[in-house]
């Protein structure tokens, strides 16, 4: 292998092109590569007729074997690459000795093979098959995963390519898909007692008195003020680098995982965020980015520097690699706690600088609903003691050490002229200890780069820049309008819609086949939320009016809100939080629509 690195490039102190063990020193520990690149495509199948085997496989990540479930073998799963207008039986085969399903993210079909368990069909037993059947209507990037208990976390997932009928307007020389995701050595299960034990367990970027004095942290002021509410502000993940390894493909940061290009090529690259927990921010430092596809549906080509999504969001961008050089991407956790990372070359056994971890960030008051309010405005002498009785829980009921997650209630406490238990302002939430706050000024912030993106120096994508590339099908006014509260109780790791639960649900949420309704979600928690409807695509109000983009999840900021409209299809639907432990807490109901005259599809 060549050893020697680019003089001139090294000269002019640019990360380049170089022998990966010439530039390790250059990089942070984690990422230091053990290998000289693995320039390996996922394994893919296609066709009318695919099986899919579900089992227990082990995954070698950074040089270190883990166990895993895994689909024919693989994590991630194979590449499913279909055309639109063909139709698909998709045999799974479960090997497990326990129930599994297999849910066909972002996909439009028929309810019953939608694939969550209890609610759209009755799952996969242990060592059973189950075949999915369904007609092939859209095109574009998404993905496939588990939706039964934390076999998502443990290596349950997959990309789906679907190309176009027609020429697709994307057009690109060559096409990377690249799927990015979290690995635990822990079971999901462990991860999840222990978040319910505790809710901080996993932040180890808690602040410091030392990062107080070096002036790293919140001003004094500010600080005091999060104290008196017992709040975290750097409670920004729930799950974090701690115990997360980020991987590109099943790949860790240290296998640098490499995908090649001729310089001046015009390459797409498919990018899935299949992770259980992580928001990622990524971004090639030195290349820009062409957004030309979000959550599988065109876009209007728009030049970014970097882009936040959520889990189970996915964007198609397209760049154009000018130099014979490697090139970094980076998938850095919203926390900045680790990142996944790979190559992007002109031939094997390249690789370029890896840039070091950013300050993670704090929330802010806009993070909590207060709509931008200023800390050093308000009345500190107004933030008495939490009342803990009021949540309906004493504050001996904590757990150790959370006294410094956020935690028990705000009964009546005014910041300044702001109430954090107003329930006034959200008549449709139910009360109770799940209900730790209610944003009193949630505002609309789809133009805004997201949470620790505000000051970054470069372009980063919002979602009031993307603009559908073809007219909405459906541009009728809403019939009738909806508001639902993502709410928590981020101590005592409860999660829900409206306050309640799944297991407190009473009945689905209700729609009519065909009805257009516009849904707005208030988040009234300090934590960012994907949220996903099954089976749909909805419309972001942002402006666009018959372009405006339509995605199937959509991630709403801390203390924000978001409204979209929707044209209901008949089945029932799914509706949950893509954080996988906050669903399994309980931020998930069902939509069930039917037509006017009753009866399912």
């Amino acid at each position: 292998m060549n050893t020697t690195l680019d003089r001139r490039q090294l000269l002019r102190g640019a990360a380049l092109a170089g022998s990966t063990g010439a530039l390790a020193t250059w990089m942070p520990a984690w990422a230091q590569p053990i290998s000289a690149g693995i320039v390996k495509p996922l394994p893919t199948v296609s066709g009318e007729e695919i099986t899919l085997r579900i089992g227990r496989t082990p995954v070698t990540i950074d040089g270190r074997t883990l166990r895993a479930v895994g689909v024919n073998g693989t994590v991630p799963a194979p590449l499913i690459r279909l055309r639109e207008g063909q139709n698909v039986r998709l045999h799974v085969v479960n090997e497990l000795g326990e129930e599994s399903s297999i849910h066909w993210h972002g996909l439009i079909l028929p309810f019953h093979m939608d694939g969550v368990p209890g609610v759209s069909f009755p799952g996969i037993p242990a060592h059973s098959t189950f075949t999915y059947e369904f007609p092939i209507v859209q095109a574009g990037t998404y993905w496939y995963h588990s939706h039964s208990g934390f076999q998502e976390q443990e290596g349950l997932y997959g990309p789906i390519v679907i190309d176009p009928k027609g020429t697709d307007p994307a057009q690109a020389d060559r096409e990377h898909v690249i799927v990015l995701s979290d690995h635990s050595p822990l079971l999901g299960s462990k991860i999840f007692s222990k978040l319910k034990k505790q809710s901080g367990y996993f932040n180890r970027q808690r602040q410091t008195l030392g990062g107080l004095l070096a002036g790293r942290d919140q001003p004094p002021a500010e600080r005091l003020m999060w104290g008196k509410m017992r709040m975290d502000p750097t409670d920004v993940s729930d799950v974090t680098g701690s115990t997360y390894t980020y991987l590109v493909n099943g790949h860790g940061p240290k296998d640098n995982w490499t995908g090649l290009f001729r310089p001046g090529e015009r390459v797409r690259l498919r990018i899935v965020n299949a992770s259980a927990m992580t928001t990622f921010n990524v971004r090639i430092p030195g290349l820009p980015m062409t957004v030309v596809q979000a959550d599988g549906l065109n876009v209007r080509p728009v030049e970014v520097g970097e882009f936040q999504f959520g889990p189970a969001e996915t964007y198609d961008v397209v760049v154009i690699p000018p130099e014979e050089r490697a090139y970094t991407l980076v998938g850095e956790s919203v926390d900045r706690s680790g990142m996944a990372r790979m190559t992007l070359a002109p031939r094997e056994g390249m690789a370029a600088a890896v840039p070091p971890l950013r300050k993670r960030p704090v929330a802010t008051m806009k993070d909590m609903g207060m709509g931008g309010h200023d800390m050093s405005t308000m009345d500190h002498g107004s933030m008495p003691g939490m009342d803990h009785a009021a949540m309906g829980h004493g504050a001996g009921d904590a757990p150790a050490g959370q006294g410094s997650s956020a935690s028990g209630a705000m009964s009546g406490h005014d910041m300044g002229s702001m109430n954090m238990r107003d329930f006034s302002v959200a008549p449709g939430v139910k009360k109770g200890p799940g209900v730790q706050t209610i944003s009193p000024m949630p505002v609309d912030r789809t133009g805004e780069p997201g949470q620790g993106l505000e000051d970054v120096g470069h372009r980063v994508l919002t979602y009031r820049d993307l603009i559908a590339l073809d007219r909405n099908p459906d541009v009728r006014a809403p019939s009738r309008e909806l508001e639902i509260h993502l709410t928590g109780n981020m101590e005592r790791y409860m999660w829900s819609l409206d306050g309640e639960k799944l297991s407190e649900v009473k009945a689905p949420i209700p729609f009519l086949t065909g009805e257009r309704v516009r849904v707005t979600l208030v988040n009234d928690t300090m934590m960012g939320h994907p949220i996903h409807l099954h089976g749909h695509f909805f419309e972001l109000v942002t402006g666009h009016g018959a372009h405006s983009p339509r995605k199937h999840t959509v991630l709403v900021q801390p203390g924000g809100k978001v409204s979209w409209d929707v044209t209901a299809n008949e089945g029932d639907w799914a509706f949950h939080c893509h954080m996988l432990y906050h669903m399994a807490a309980g931020m998930m109901q069902v939509v069930q629509v039917r037509s006017a005259k009753g009866g399912a599809a």
